[in-house]
């Protein structure tokens, strides 16, 4: 999970995170694929840590899947 800053001057609740309250200068832990959802709020928010990119071993195993399935369907 990718980790964003609160930077706005009074707290919020944030339902995505489950109607948490978020206090000024909160660091916090957001899904990675809605990363890019809080930071194009700068006046609210800002990065601490991005999403870590996928394993290497999982790209792997996802371009064989493809490429098993690609010869079956031909």
């Amino acid at each position: 999970m990718a980790r964003v800053r609160y930077i706005g001057a009074e707290p919020v609740t944030v339902p995505e995170l489950g109607s948490r309250t978020i206090q000024p200068d909160e660091v916090v832990e957001v899904p990675d694929a809605r990363f890019e959802g809080y930071l194009c709020q700068p006046q609210t928010w800002e990065s601490v840590e991005e999403p870590k990119a996928d394993p290497p071993q999982a790209l792997k195993k996802t371009a064989a899947a493809r490429a098993a399935s690609s010869s079956k369907e031909g």
